[in-house]
This record gives structure tokens, sequence and C-alpha cells, in this order.
């Protein structure tokens, strides 16, 4: 078992309330607090509800880049890529302090680590567009 840092674990919660909320619905604060109220793992508690809230506030916005990236909408998309997607295509467009590389090496670890065989492929490409988009100055650089 690999050694994961507080941040690397609150990606991968937030990974999980994201499914949870696509898959099934129901009220965004509970969902949260059930995730936050969990004890396994430490994590950033302020870091996991900026993101869990506001990447279900801006999601059609995140939609709407993520489907500029894939060959397909974004409902055809499995939750759990969908979800690693929101997450990635968020901190790409609203976290610049995290650079990109970073944004898509968590990304394709929860990828595989969580979604189906060969999803990272698809998150991958999806994210390094987008990068070229969102974050050209870094690219520069």
């Amino acid at each position: 078992m690999s050694f994961k840092t507080p941040k690397q674990r609150t990606r991968e919660r937030v990974i999980q309330a994201l499914y949870q909320y696509l898959v099934s619905g129901g009220e965004v604060f509970q969902i949260e607090q059930q995730f936050l109220n969990q004890k396994q793992g430490k994590i950033s508690k302020v870091f996991f509800s900026d993101l869990f809230i506001n990447i279900l506030e801006n999601r059609f916005v995140l939609d709407e880049l993520i489907t500029s990236t894939i060959s397909r909408g974004t409902e055809e998309l499995g939750s759990v890529e969908h979800s690693i997607l929101y997450l990635g295509t968020f901190e790409l467009k609203f976290n610049s302090e995290v650079p990109y590389k970073v944004v898509i090496n968590e990304s394709l670890a929860l990828a595989k680590l969580y979604g189906a065989e060969g999803s990272y492929k698809l998150i991958n490409v999806s994210l390094d567009k987008l990068a070229r988009i969102l974050r050209k100055i870094e690219l520069i650089n």
C-alpha cells in the first residue's frame, strides 16, 4: 500500500462524493457531511468542501469544457470517469496554484484506481487538451 498525502486522500474522497451525487442524487449538504465525517485517513476538510461544493456549483461550465474534448456527451461517461473529469477540469480552470502536471497525474492515478479499465486514456487526452486551453501560459514556461 502506498503512502497518500492528505490532499491525495481528499481528492479521492471528493471523487467518491461526486460519484454518489451523480449516481443517486441526494442532498449536497448531506453527502458533504457524510464524507467529511468518515474516519479513515486524514483529509483536508476545507479543501474537500471547497472542491465538492464548487465542482457541483460549476458543473454546467465543467460539462461544456469536458464535452469540447471528448467525442461524446458527458451523460455517456461512466459516473467514476465523469467525477474524475469534474475534479481535473475544475482544478485546471479554477485552481491555478496546482500545476497542470499535478492535476493530470492525480486524475490519472484516480482513474487507474477507480475507473473502468483503460479509462485513464480518455481522462489523459481530455485533461491534456484542457491544459493546452486553460493553462497556455504554464505550458509555455
